[in-house]
């Protein structure tokens, strides 16, 4: 078995390498600064030794590099590394140009997971790597250790897939926060048991089905339904419900469900609504520019 060193006790970090401590793969050393990091470390990995970054690197035969993007490349570069060890980062946008200019065989691999600092079942979590063909037996076996899977994409295209990650996770956190205060200014006591049932179907038939499971008031043609939402919302809440209402006809309508005179009366609901240019003018004013 590959002896396993840590660079860095972020979150992500020590849930991975905790996960490989409980597969049984041998885990030699962490690297921790703050006293946050600290503390998780003892938590999650309590057998763990905390080492300076060049002890960790003598003993281990991979290490992972566990720092916050845009500091992958610098940190590599000052490990004291040997052509006989793997560098591993788990960085979903970045790939192998991160780990760029140092002896290590390099590999990016990112887990398909969200981690909240505690330890984690990573069974059946999609693991998604960039790396040369010397490194893909080792990737392999380390992550299906793990009870997880592991899937393969080209270098060139790690920031595209992180992309995809980012709208379909992190942007869902964004709306349905936005969805919580519509909710509560219309008075709903819970709006998160509200939501919970029908947020888990349709993301479960999603998932499933793809745009085949889309519902609600754009599939149906229900155009002054989507006029009167718009009508009631406010600020940057009423923007994002535009903006994805016009991704939603343009779905629905490529699929058939709308036809085209129907698609285009929503287009006209949504283009006279000023939701948009308010939401534009609402950031200009905090910022003192438009969004990028």
């Amino acid at each position: 078995m590959e002896r396993i060193g840590l660079i860095g006790a972020g979150r992500a970090g020590t849930a991975v390498v905790a996960a490989l401590a409980a597969a049984g793969q041998p885990v030699v050393g962490v690297t921790a600064r703050s006293s946050a990091s600290r503390e998780r470390a003892a938590r999650l990995l309590p057998h763990v030794p905390v080492l300076t970054a060049d002890e960790v690197c003598t003993r281990a035969d991979v290490i992972v590099v566990a720092v916050p993007d845009d500091l992958i490349h610098d940190v590599v570069r000052m490990l004291p590394l040997t052509q006989q060890q793997y560098v591993v980062h788990l960085s979903g946008a970045h790939g192998l140009t991160a780990l760029s200019g140092v002896p290590a065989v390099p590999v990016a691999l990112h887990p398909s997971m969200t981690f909240l600092g505690e330890v984690i079942s990573l069974d059946g979590v999609m693991f998604t790597a960039t790396a040369p063909d010397d490194a893909r037996v080792l990737v392999e076996r380390l992550v299906k250790s793990l009870g997880a899977q592991v899937q393969w994409v080209a270098d060139e295209q790690r920031a595209r897939y992180h992309a995809g990650l980012v709208h379909g996770a992190n942007h869902l956190t964004t709306l349905l926060t936005q969805a919580i205060d519509v909710l509560r200014e219309a008075g709903v006591a819970d709006p998160a048991a509200t939501l919970g049932p029908l947020v888990s179907a349709t993301l479960d038939n999603t998932l499933r089905s793809g745009h085949h499971a889309l519902t609600g008031p754009i599939a149906r043609g229900d155009v002054d339904t989507v006029a009167a939402h718009l009508a009631v919302l406010r600020n940057r809440t009423a923007s994002t419900y535009a903006e994805l209402a016009r991704a939603t006809v343009e779905l629905a309508a490529a699929d058939g469900r709308l036809d085209a005179e129907t698609a285009a009366r929503f287009g006209e609901v949504l283009n006279e609504h000023p939701a948009r240019a308010a939401g534009e003018v609402l950031e200009r004013d905090r910022t003192g520019e438009a969004p990028r």
